[in-house]
């Protein structure tokens, strides 16, 4: 190309920006490849700008390309290449109309694939989707095209349908990597942690040594309790790629919830030194603070986290238990109504047209709706508040879990107890959920309602329980070792039957009232056959209720069934993890929310070794 058809080449490129693509001024013009003939032809000028695309030669290979053109403007190999140097160069726009122009001389569907990916680029995703969709339906045989498909269902918020196609994909081609990854990211997010684990078992296999791998795989271990597991292919991350910060969160997380708080620290510090504005990352070193007893550090850490993220919901609970359970009320009640902005919060929980009642505004002669909105031992807790409603002059519809109807029917101050599962609703002008009664009240330590004094769990029952038990020759204690597993804190609050067993052999008869005996428990009860174990006649609280009325002394972990038993009345002694639920507060062996109760804590060990033994101590003194 001589002088003057240079100079006409860049004239040309400058009236038409969308041909120039990579180099408007036409000066990769200049660049092209000496090597080529004048009598080169497009198709040979085309393998020459692959060439240079492939060393990464960008302006000699749109140079090739602009020399095609100009011997056949309808090149569609070239037009569609010159929509992939546009991509390559981030030129979304150019790439198109590029693209644009070889799909309206041949719609193929690897042409419109490159258009799909550069309207992505733009930002469009619905014109994305349509024009993915049109090339599965020429090529529906293409793992490739579907697992483009995927991800434009995947940007437009459609995870179900993404991840139908993400598999669809795998299915014709078992060795698609990003689709078997995508695959395990979206059933995770669905808390399908088996079959996630599956999908990065199968990525690890299609391509070893790949970081973000061990760490998704890691995080569906954590999700599986498979603590140590997780810590491990977490390690083998950080190894691949140490300055990943994620990392280095999860493995500190592992670690916290391995009981090793303090080795976690570190590596919470060093992803907050990679990247300083993770708010997760300063959620879980205040997490990993309280474990270590270091309150104050983790409030502060908390409050980092919520000024790097104001609406952070989930870091806002966290502190609001904190400050429940160091005894700040005032803080704790407000901060802890954030709940319902998580989404894994109550995902069930049942949605109201009425207006929520916090205590700002006058209910007497109005109808207010109280509802359980979290676990049994809550709703036994805060029904506390109920009577108080009354007298305020509201009339109170109840509404709890299916099995506290009939404990709870009779309670005064109330015009009808219904079950959550309720279809239907009694008319009501307000509502209010048990667990945001403190808040309402304005509750401090010193202003902490009695107990409810529960109705009668009925003379006909309490008398059937003591033919059952038999004479009253020594003292009857009721025992209860563990809670629900799928608690988030169960592996601390809870602990085997075994760890019971020296208390055994004190003056007593003891009663199991631990309703859900696990698998691993079974053996060990039956090894003693001394414990009485009438769990299986017991229908609903009432009945638990019932039994209670018959017994001397509950021994219990932090579960239903200790506040069950402490709302009687009944002396309780609750046995607590080294960090306990907030509502049993700090460094204090009783509880004012319960008088007839006595707290036995674990000391800095986390073990439940040495609070059995001091309960054997105190029950070997039990008058």
């Amino acid at each position: 190309m001589n002088r003057r058809e240079r100079r006409a080449a860049a004239k040309g490129a400058k009236s038409d920006p969308g041909k120039a693509g990579l180099d408007p001024a036409g000066l990769a013009l200049q660049r092209a490849d000496p090597r080529l003939r004048p009598t080169a032809t497009p198709a040979t000028l085309h393998q020459a700008a692959l060439g240079h695309l492939s060393g990464g030669r960008l302006l000699d290979a749109q140079a090739c390309c602009q020399q095609a053109l100009a011997i056949d403007p309808e090149h569609v190999d070239t037009l569609h290449l010159m929509g992939v140097l546009a991509l390559q160069a981030k030129q979304p726009d150019h790439a198109v109309e590029w693209f644009s122009r070889a799909i309206r001389l041949a719609p193929r569907p690897e042409y419109l694939a490159s258009l799909g990916v550069a309207l992505k680029q733009q930002g469009r995703l619905a014109d994305a989707l349509g024009v993915f969709d049109k090339a599965v339906q020429l090529k529906p045989d293409d793992a490739d095209l579907w697992k483009h498909l995927a991800g434009a269902l995947l940007a437009l918020e459609r995870p179900a349908d993404a991840l139908l196609a993400y598999q669809h994909a795998l299915t014709l081609n078992p060795r698609q990597f990003e689709a078997a990854f995508q695959v395990g990211i979206l059933l995770h997010r669905l808390e399908r942690f088996e079959d996630a684990l599956a999908q990065f078992d199968l990525c690890d296999r299609l391509q070893p040594a790949h970081a973000a791998t061990l760490q998704w795989r890691g995080r569906a271990l954590r999700s599986l309790k498979r603590l140590d597991e997780a810590l491990a292919d977490s390690r083998r991350a950080h190894a691949l790629d140490p300055g990943d910060p994620f990392t280095c969160n999860n493995i500190g997380d592992a670690l916290v919830w391995l009981g090793r708080a303090a080795e976690g620290l570190p590596w919470f510090d060093k992803a907050l030194a990679l990247r300083p504005d993770l708010a997760d990352v300063l959620i879980n070193k205040g997490f990993a603070l309280i474990q270590l007893h270091r309150f104050d550090e983790a409030v502060a850490t908390y409050e980092r986290a919520l000024r790097l993220a104001p609406d952070h919901a989930k870091g806002a609970y966290h502190l609001a238990h904190l400050h429940l359970l160091l005894g700040n009320y005032e803080a704790g009640w407000a901060a802890r109504e954030q709940r319902w902005k998580m989404p894994d919060y109550s995902p069930g929980y049942r949605q109201f047209a009425v207006p929520l009642w916090l205590g700002e505004t006058p209910i007497e002669g109005r109808t207010i709706l109280i509802h359980g909105d979290e676990g049994f031992g809550d709703t036994l807790q805060f029904a506390r508040y109920v009577p108080l409603l009354a007298a305020r002059g509201a009339r109170v519809v109840l509404m709890v879990q299916d099995a506290l109807v009939s404990l709870l029917s009779g309670l005064p101050g109330i015009v009808a107890c219904i079950a959550s599962s309720a279809a239907t609703l009694p008319p009501h002008d307000l509502h209010c959920p048990v667990m945001s009664l403190p808040l309402a009240f304005a509750t401090r330590l010193d202003t902490i309602p009695a107990p409810l004094a529960l109705p009668p769990p009925g003379a006909d029952r309490i008398a059937a329980w003591e033919d059952r038990l038999g004479p009253r020759g020594r003292l009857r204690v009721g025992l209860v070792w563990s809670g629900n597993p799928r608690q988030t804190n169960d592996h601390n609050r809870s602990m085997p039957f075994s760890t019971l067993v020296p208390l055994l052999d004190c003056e007593a008869t003891f009663i199991s009232l631990q309703k859900d005996v696990r698998s691993g428990d079974a053996a060990a009860l039956a090894a003693h056959p001394g414990i009485l174990d009438p769990t299986a006649d017991i229908a609903d609280f009432r009945d638990t209720a019932a039994l209670i009325s018959c017994l001397d002394l509950v021994i219990t972990v932090c579960t239903s069934v200790a506040h069950l038993s402490a709302t009687l009345g009944r002396p309780t002694w609750v046995m607590l993890p080294y960090v306990p639920d907030w509502r049993w507060l700090c460094y204090r062996d009783d509880s004012p929310w319960y008088p007839s109760v006595r707290l036995f804590r674990q000391d800095v060990t986390g073990s439940y070794v040495g609070v059995v033994d001091r309960v054997r101590g105190a029950l070997t003194g039990h008058g």
